[in-house]
């Protein structure tokens, strides 16, 4: 089994069990990118760069979703809410949580503080 240290913000919510309600951790969109970041962002490895914190909620979101231009500049406006209802749906957003992942809460070290 590999490891891997995520680092995501202290006010952001505990990972729940897989099978649970989201609840905008982020856990599983920093330990990897989903298939829409691979695809669409060409990105394999790694937290995935669409990851975006919303503190005015504490919780993590997927730019993809909500705001596709952001990460896609070259698909035009009219298709952009087309676009993000389809993200949706290939990452099930908002249903329940999938990522095997564990997580565990521990202190900022000083110098990432």
């Amino acid at each position: 089994m590999r490891s891997t240290i995520i680092w995501l913000k202290a006010d952001a919510p505990m990972k729940p069990a897989v099978g649970q309600v989201c609840n905008g951790c982020g856990v599983c969109c920093a330990a990897e990118p989903c298939p829409v970041a691979r695809v669409f962002l060409w990105q394999l490895r790694g937290s995935c760069r669409a990851l975006e914190w919303h503190a005015d909620v504490l919780q993590y979101r997927c730019g993809m979703l909500i705001q596709p231009s952001v990460y896609l500049p070259w698909l035009p406006a009219i298709w952009q809410a087309w676009f993000a209802r389809r993200v949706r749906r290939w990452i099930a957003a908002g249903t329940a949580c999938d990522s095997d992942a564990l997580a565990a809460s521990g202190a900022v070290p000083e110098d990432q503080a």
